[in-house]
């Protein structure tokens, strides 16, 4: 139940405070006193969209707060997929800032919009001349079946069955469609595998094979100079090593006679066993190098090989080849076992797809379960209403595939005349008419415990006399079951209630501004007079304000 709503610099409103009452609340006051501002500020509290233009002091932020007492536990787990700890007193808040930012609280946590929105449609029905339209819409009209048929856990089985089968089969899709392209390109894939394979490619012997290139194409020139410096070095005419070995003998010699000259001496001794090893080397090397024309064309076959591979496939090395030719590999190796994927992935979305039958047909079955009473109760209700040779027919075509749904399509036929045959409700249906139907279907509904507290906002439109007194009766009825708020302009309804509030303007030298305040006995007698004669109050609508409150 609604206990109160704070509203705080909305439009024409500076701040003004609401506590309702159980039953029917009754909301009347005069075109444009602000009637609708009150609807705009519930519906920030359901997750609409934010407009900084509806503050009233642009240098102050909007805030609107309502307070519900004696939740149904039916919405914890609402609670609990928002990751919000439940409780039967629920306080929920909006806050627009002046540069447009909005904040949504929910028992002072922060929220999101999102879950503003599920949370708050499972606290305030509003029912508007827009939601009269939806009267008109088959998605509508499926939604009122499914409240009927108490079919909420068949329905959210359904949704996951139907989800997962929808990704498995967009799974499937994809896979066939990789699989026809893939069957295109195994075979060219296979041919750069087999080429990659064939090529017998080690890491690092690319480098190598350039080394041995060098060596190959220049080992004439290496030859002749390595046996060159091997006779400077080590010749048995004049060389380095005999020179060496001369020098070092006379600085030993002097040794005797001059210290400084045997230090000297042995660091000609350690040159000299330097240029021997060096010696031994050079002429290994040149002894070694030979032109090998036949080894050398071996090489250049196989780096030509590897800078084509490399070119081919856009790469720089060895390695990075190898790494293509794995990647080519497994991408052949898809192709091979997609065969058994697409069948395993076939398998599941046949058993899904019969899992989700089954739990359609068991929700067709709900639904249908249903019809008559919705029928029944909605001619009754209508003919209460001033429409005693209404008909109303609840048509339903089973769909050829599976939908988000279900497998049912429902649409709502409506008469208002004898005669006449039940046709789309779009298409017949006047004003009046579908307030009427909307009634009936939302007294249906709220009397099935499915519906929170019930905001009306001119559901009486079309209507008067007579019928808007029975229409009165009904959402008085409605009063004894939910916490009803009813926004009217016919004296008829607003004499129903047990609490009636009177929406009015107040001019000030600073402006103008929306208040509301709850009438008492005296004042309602005034202001349901002024519904039915206007401003110019007369005896006779005194008397008559009086005695429909007085019957009520």
């Amino acid at each position: 139940m609604l206990q109160s709503l704070i509203i705080e610099n909305y439009a024409l409103i500076d701040k003004l405070e609401i506590n309702f009452r159980e039953g029917l609340n009754i909301v009347t006051g005069e075109t444009g006193a602000g009637k609708s501002i009150l609807l705009g500020a519930i519906g920030l509290l359901l997750g609409q969209r934010a407009d900084v233009a509806a503050l009233k002091d642009k240098e102050r932020s909007c805030v609107v707060e309502g307070a519900f007492v004696d939740t149904n536990r039916d919405v914890e787990p609402l609670f609990a997929a928002n990751d919000l700890d439940f409780s039967s007193n629920v306080t929920v808040r909006r806050v627009i800032s002046p540069n447009g930012k909005s904040r949504a609280f929910i028992n002072d946590q922060p929220v999101t919009l999102a879950a503003l929105k599920d949370i708050g449609e499972s606290l305030v029905d509003v029912h508007s001349q827009h939601q009269n339209m939806l009267l008109q819409s088959a998605a509508f009209q499926l939604k009122v079946v499914d409240l009927l048929a108490d079919s909420k856990k068949l329905q959210d089985d359904y949704k996951a069955a139907f989800a997962k089968l929808r990704q498995v089969a967009r799974r499937l899709s994809e896979l066939e469609e990789q699989a026809r392209l893939s069957q295109k390109e195994v075979d060219y894939l296979t041919h750069l595998f087999n080429e990659l394979t064939a090529a017998s490619l080690q890491e690092g012997e690319q480098a190598d094979l350039e080394n041995e290139q060098q060596q190959l194409t220049h080992a004439e020139e290496i030859k002749l100079t390595f046996t060159r410096v091997a006779a400077l070095l080590s010749s048995e005419e004049a060389c380095a090593t005999k020179m060496l070995r001369e020098a070092g003998a006379m600085l030993e010699k002097m040794g005797g006679v001059f210290t400084r000259a045997e230090p000297l001496a042995e660091r000609l001794q350690s040159s000299l066993i330097e240029v021997r090893d060096v010696a031994r080397d050079v002429e290994a090397i040149a002894e070694s190098t030979e032109v090998n024309v036949e080894r050398l064309a071996e090489v250049n076959e196989r780096l030509d090989l590897i800078y084509a591979l490399q070119k081919k496939h856009h790469v720089g090395t060895v390695e990075e080849l190898i790494a293509v030719r794995e990647q080519l590999g497994q991408k052949v190796s898809l192709v091979e076992n997609m065969d058994e994927q697409l069948a395993a992935l076939r398998k599941e979305r046949d058993a899904l797809s019969d899992e989700a039958k089954k739990l359609a047909e068991a929700l067709s079955k709900a639904r249908r379960k249903v019809f008559p009473a919705v029928e029944s109760h909605v001619v009754n209700m209508l003919r209460e209403l001033g429409m005693p040779s209404a008909a109303m027919q609840v048509e339903h075509v089973e769909l050829p595939e599976l939908s988000a749904t279900g497998k049912d399509e429902i649409r709502f036929l409506f008469s208002a005349n004898k005669g006449m045959p039940p046709q789309d409700i779009a298409r017949i249906a006047s004003g009046g008419e579908i307030s009427r139907l909307m009634l009936s279907l939302k007294s249906l509904v709220a009397w099935t415990g499915n519906l929170p507290t019930i905001i009306f906002d001119e559901i009486d439109t079309g209507v008067s006399g007579e019928v808007a007194d029975r229409m009165g009766i009904i959402i008085s009825e409605l009063g004894k079951s939910i916490q009803v708020v009813n926004i009217t302009h016919l004296p008829q309804i607003a004499s129903k209630g047990q609490t009636h509030f009177l929406v009015y303007k107040v001019e000030t030298t600073s402006g103008t501004t929306t208040a509301i305040r709850q009438l008492s006995d005296s004042e309602r007698v005034t202001e349901i007079a002024k519904m039915l004669s206007g401003q110019s109050l007369s005896e006779a609508a005194i008397k008559n304000a009086k005695e429909l409150l007085g019957r009520n």
